[in-house]
């Protein structure tokens, strides 16, 4: 039964090898460094020359060899006795010449032809009458220098490979030595000490023994008292080359390393325990009992694969299913459900499998609606791609051929709707980012039951796509409705925009007024009724800010605001006038204030108000222009006020206006030219850049308006497209999911095409399969095995 232990674990290598187990099987692993005669101790204990050979390195694969020991039938003999078998060929070898030029094709075809290495390891069985059975697997020999085209880091490759054999715990290291070297710069037993520092499962062993200089000799070492092993060094001599190139036989080799230890007066007393017969049946020895130490292990390793084996298996599902339509439906259905179910809680943030590195789901439609959107929006300025030329122009259109008294609500509404439609662009885009998102949230369910069936979850996310396809159109189209909306009506009666309003009016208006200066003393009335003018100011002044102050409950708009303090201011100037008419009628009134004129006295606060709406001189349509300017400083002198237009002369109006220019070419009317109009119609002159005290009063209301109003809806915007979002698209999606896929899916006729399995899932599911297969065989025979005592 003990031979059988090396054929049982042969069986199990080939299975495993051949379906990728990981069971990990008791064998011999030959390690030593380059030219130290590896590839001689194997042929020697084969009986026959099957390796490579040659200068440099040869062994550039793992050859794993098993040597079978096959019996000559008596009665019938077969035409040959030793043969040689490939496992990646389905083919006998009987000349062992053959085989060495298999191994050295199968070489060249992995490990190209560059001296490279591969860890990809070359199968040979041999069956001879003259061997024992083993296992033992051949690496490459230890270099330090790269030799001809050999890759830089050859060294490296080759330890890690010989490392990744001998490092398993069911490996027995064969270490092989050249005699005629130090011990002490042996590369195979510093590399063994490093993976079984006790010496537990190491055989040394020495070559090259009759090559040693003459008084020297190894006792000491294959006695094992220079470095000692559990397992002991054992002593060999092979073949030199010249009796390679002679072709001595292996029979005559063997003859001679027997003679040669028999008549040394130094291995003589321990010749019985050298030679390659010895290491031969002491590696058979070696190896049987390390299979059978190692078989406890090796039953509880093979039930924990079987264990994985088994649920892997289960994790592809099972092929009866498909012969049943019932069975069939079911299993749609059910995955159907799942993948509706993590649909919506990847949404919902519900999903088991929450990532803790980014983030996914729901979390990302957050953070869309309040980081990408919300700053889209906040980051608008409301007036930013106006300037002061745009509004002014605006306001000048809207008032038509008449000059305008208070600022025009109509360019206000001009300007907003414009700005309002800067909204739309970052909304559509919000739309956009969250449908994006579902379809990847979409694309992200999956599980490992629905990726045997590729179509069906091609399907499953086509559907699934096509709803949230179906739900941009109206979502896109209500945020763009949203935005058309405000633009619609602009409800300038909102509570929020009346008091911005009234602020901006104050803001507009509060650098304009001039304190007025103390009355000189020979302006003071003799009658002692001067403070009646004062008191009466007082009030005016207190009642026209209190009306600015606080909105009228019946405003329509906030023109009608800025119209009522206009009025106001109006109604409370003509009564000065006729207090002082009354009182003091031959005193001449203050003149003025004229933006040229010097020496003039400061205005008061009511006549710049006055002149903020009305002109400097009370009517003409365009201020500040040089005939107005004479004009009221001859009636200052005179103590005449004018009123109305000054006929008398040259108009004023058509002096300063737009056809001034033209007018003043060679001083004749008739001189502007029709034809060059075009010229003329722009609102802005080249030289009025700069514009006038009440130009600016107007602009700057406007623009603050304008910012007021744009706050309101880009705050009412910012809180209406996430949940119009989330009512059309997400909350309307999640709730209609599973019945879109029942309906659409749901259908006999499509239940083996969507059921139908990708090749490659089919095929890691039979290999899978004859792997569990191959684990439970092997624990049965490994259970019914009777261990011996040897």
């Amino acid at each position: 039964m003990d031979s059988d232990l090396i054929k049982l674990v042969n069986k199990l290598q080939d299975t495993f090898h051949n379906l990728g187990g990981e069971l990990d099987m008791p064998q011999l692993v030959v390690v030593g460094s380059q030219s130290a005669g590896k590839s001689s101790v194997l042929e020697t204990i084969v009986g026959r020359d099957f390796l490579p050979r040659g200068s440099g390195i040869i062994t550039r694969r793992p050859l794993v060899l098993q040597l079978i020991h096959s019996p000559i039938a008596e009665d019938n003999p077969p035409p040959y006795t030793e043969w040689g078998q490939f496992l990646h060929l389905d083919k006998r070898f009987t000349d062992f010449d053959e085989i060495r030029k298999e191994i050295e094709q199968e070489t060249f075809r992995v490990a190209g032809q560059n001296k490279g290495i591969s860890k990809l390891p070359i199968s040979l069985r041999i069956y001879s009458p003259n061997v024992l059975d083993l296992t033992l697997v051949d690496l490459p020999g230890l270099t330090k220098i790269p030799v001809g085209d050999q890759p830089s880091d050859i060294e490296r490759q080759i330890r890690n490979l010989v490392s990744e054999y001998i490092s398993k715990a069911n490996s027995v290291i064969l270490a092989v030595s050249p005699a005629n070297v130090d011990l002490a710069n042996s590369e195979s037993l510093k590399l063994a000490r490093s993976v079984d520092p006790q010496g537990r499962r190491t055989i040394g062993v020495l070559t090259k023994l009759d090559l040693m200089d003459a008084g020297t000799n190894a006792l000491d070492i294959l006695t094992g008292r220079v470095y000692p092993l559990k397992l002991g060094f054992i002593g060999v001599v092979n073949r030199s080359q010249q009796d390679i190139n002679s072709a001595k036989s292996m029979s005559d080799a063997l003859d001679s390393e027997t003679e040669f230890f028999k008549n040394h007066p130094a291995y003589r007393n321990i010749a019985h325990k050298n030679g390659t017969k010895y290491l031969a049946q002491s590696l058979n020895k070696v190896l049987m009992n390390h299979i059978r130490e190692k078989l406890p292990d090796m039953k509880a390793r093979l039930n924990t694969l079987m264990g994985q084996a088994q649920q892997e298996l289960n994790s592809f599902g099972d092929a009866a299913v498909f012969g049943d339509k019932n069975q069939q439906g079911g299993l749609i259905l059910r995955l159907m459900t799942q993948f509706a179910r993590d649909f919506v809680s990847s949404i919902e943030g519900t999903n088991v499998a929450v990532s803790t590195k980014e983030l996914s789901g729901g979390a990302r439609i957050y953070y869309i609606f309040n980081d990408v959107f919300g700053n889209a929006l906040l980051s608008l300025n409301a007036t930013q791609n106006l300037d002061n030329q745009d509004i002014r122009t605006a306001i000048r259109n809207s008032t038509g051929p008449r000059p305008s008294l208070f600022v025009p609500e109509v360019a206000f509404d001009l300007l907003v709707k414009p700005q309002i439609k800067l909204l739309e662009a970052p909304s559509l885009r919000c739309v956009e980012l969250v449908y994006e998102e579902l379809v990847k949230i979409c694309h992200n369910c999956t599980s490992v039951e629905l990726q045997r069936f590729p179509r069906l979850h091609a399907q499953l996310i086509d559907v699934v796509s096509d709803l949230l396809r179906e739900r941009l159109g109206p979502t896109s189209d209500y945020t763009q409705s949203l935005i058309d909306i405000q633009a619609a009506y602009i409800n300038t009666n909102h509570p929020a925009f009346i008091s911005g309003s009234a602020m901006a009016a104050a803001q507009t208006q509060s650098p304009h007024k001039i304190q007025p200066p103390p009355r000189p003393a020979s302006a003071e009335p003799l009658n002692g009724h001067a403070h009646i003018d004062d008191e009466e100011d007082d009030i005016s002044d207190s009642n026209a800010s209190t009306s600015s102050v606080i909105p009228r409950n019946d405003s329509r708009s906030v023109s009608s605001t800025v119209h009522d303090r206009a009025r106001a201011s109006t109604s409370k100037a003509i009564k000065h006038s006729k207090h002082l008419s009354s009182h003091h009628p031959s005193q001449p009134p203050r003149p003025h204030s004229s933006t040229g004129a010097s020496g003039s006295s400061p205005p008061t606060a009511r006549e710049t108000f006055l002149n903020l709406f009305f002109g400097q001189n009370g009517t003409a349509p365009v201020a500040h222009s040089a005939a107005a300017n004479r004009s009221q400083s001859s009636a200052s002198h005179t103590g005449i006020i004018p009123i109305g237009k000054d006929v008398s002369g040259e108009d004023p109006s058509l002096t300063a206006g737009i056809m001034s220019g033209a007018r003043t070419l060679d001083g004749n009317n008739t001189a502007y030219e029709m034809k060059s109009l075009g010229r003329h119609i722009e609102a802005i002159s080249n030289d009025g850049s700069q514009l006038t005290m009440r130009e600016e009063m107007e602009v700057n209301l406007i623009r603050s308006l304008i910012t007021s109003y744009f706050g309101i809806v880009r705050q009412t915007i910012l809180d209406l497209v996430p949940k119009a979002i989330m009512h059309f698209l997400v909350n309307h999606t999640s709730q209609q999911v599973q019945n879109r896929l029942v309906a659409s899916l749901y259908k006999p006729e499509l239940f083996a095409e969507m059921l139908n399995e990708d090749e490659t899932l089919v095929a890691e599911r039979t290999r899978m399969k004859a792997l569990l297969d191959a684990y439970k065989e092997a624990f049965k025979t490994l259970s019914d095995v009777n261990v011996k005592a040897s």
